[in-house]
């Protein structure tokens, strides 16, 4: 399946993943969010807020095809 997956902040520095331009990422059926960390390289800790589809969810939610992913770490407050 593939999601599209915009990084915010510091983990658009760190990682090949920014939120001016979302990035495709093919995985299987079944994967969570946790999976698109870790096709990036971002430990879970690093992310604060989670958005698929413009709805807060956690590292453990189930993706379908064509959801949009957008991580959000921990800064400026948060």
């Amino acid at each position: 399946m593939n999601i599209k997956v915009k990084c915010f902040a510091d983990l658009a520095e760190r990682f090949d993943c920014d939120f001016r331009s979302p990035r495709n990422v093919y995985l299987c059926g079944g994967a969570t969010v946790a999976n698109v960390t870790g096709a990036f390289g971002i430990d879970d800790n690093d992310v604060k807020i989670i958005f698929v589809n413009g709805k807060i969810v956690g590292i453990n939610h189930t993706l379908d095809d064509g959801d949009r992913v957008t991580l959000v770490p921990s800064s400026g407050g948060m």
